[in-house]
């Protein structure tokens, strides 16, 4: 049962009563304050994938290198709390903040969203968040604040070790600047209407829709801003395949995986899954190819 279903909707509309039980509650979709902006956001026309297969084929390689690992082994886990960010750095005025506090930075939104892996498949989810941008604009970045890194939580207790992984841990992963500000980027508590469950990023992670999968970075706890590029995990442990810009481009492959392609998740029937064209940008590009102008995004993949 919902928490809409059980309280009257006076109250499950105000924002701040949602808030104070954000973490403990599902979030019901009607408490996501859905901005005028909202179509210009959807992936519309697509079929939103079912909610079992982004809630059990998972990338989380802190609860296991399989894809039906994270849903196994993440529940276990209990984040911390009160959920806490550090954000520092080329900053005039560097900030730790609960989550409380920063989802009282901006309304609630819902963003449907497509999300491609490099793995060639992809899904199409309703996200529930507040614009990153909306968090980062609190600390105030200096002049030499070009990049932006950021950290997951990590408990060697309660996560895979580096070996058994394969990647360093903490994760880390970095965006440029107008990257992070950029208005489709997103910083995520929720999707299809309730909090994030632990193997989907809970309590705080990032959708950036035009870039592959892994920059989606989950559990954030730490943010830093720098003059330089900062490392990324997978740009280190494989740089071949995994590039600091990561956007979605079907012109540059993978060298394990065709970009030109993509199986849509859900769809398609048991033995014949969809296939569909894999977008410039993820199909963003109107919105954010801008951004990358005079970028040879070959060499910077």
């Amino acid at each position: 049962m919902r928490y809409s279903d059980v309280t009257p909707k006076e109250i499950y509309l105000n924002r701040r009563r949602f808030l104070a039980t954000a973490l403990a509650l599902p979030i019901p979709a009607a408490a996501a304050t859905l901005t005028a902006a909202k179509t210009a956001f959807n992936a519309t026309g697509e079929k939103i994938t079912p909610q079992k297969i982004t809630t059990t084929y998972n990338n989380y390689y802190e609860f296991g290198t399989g894809k039906d690992e994270p849903a196994k082994n993440a529940p276990k886990w209990k984040p911390t709390s009160p959920w806490t960010v550090r954000i520092e750095g080329e900053v005039m005025q560097p900030k730790t903040l609960d989550l409380d506090r920063i989802l009282k930075l901006a309304p609630l939104e819902e963003r449907i969203y497509r999300h491609r892996c490099v793995e060639a498949w992809s899904i199409v989810v309703p996200w529930i968040g507040i614009p990153l941008s909306a968090l980062l604009n609190q600390v105030k970045p200096t002049s030499k604040g070009k990049f932006v890194a950021f950290e997951s939580f990590y408990d060697p207790q309660q996560m895979l070790s580096p070996r058994k992984a394969g990647i360093e841990f903490p994760y880390v992963e970095g965006l440029r600047l107008d990257e992070a500000m950029h208005p489709l980027a997103l910083l995520t508590v929720g999707m299809y209407g309730e909090t994030l469950l632990n193997q989907n990023g809970a309590p705080l992670r990032m959708v950036i829709p035009w870039k592959y999968g892994f920059k989606s970075i989950k559990s954030i706890v730490r943010i830093r801003f720098s003059e330089q590029q900062p490392p990324t995990t997978w740009n280190k442990s494989w740089p071949a395949a995994y590039g600091f810009f990561s956007n979605v481009n079907p012109n540059h492959d993978h060298p394990s995986w065709d970009q030109k392609e993509e199986q849509r998740l859900g769809e398609g029937g048991l033995f014949s899954a969809k296939i569909v064209k894999t977008q410039m940008f993820n199909g963003y590009g109107d919105q954010v190819s801008k951004l990358y102008t005079g970028l040879d995004l070959n060499r910077n993949y």
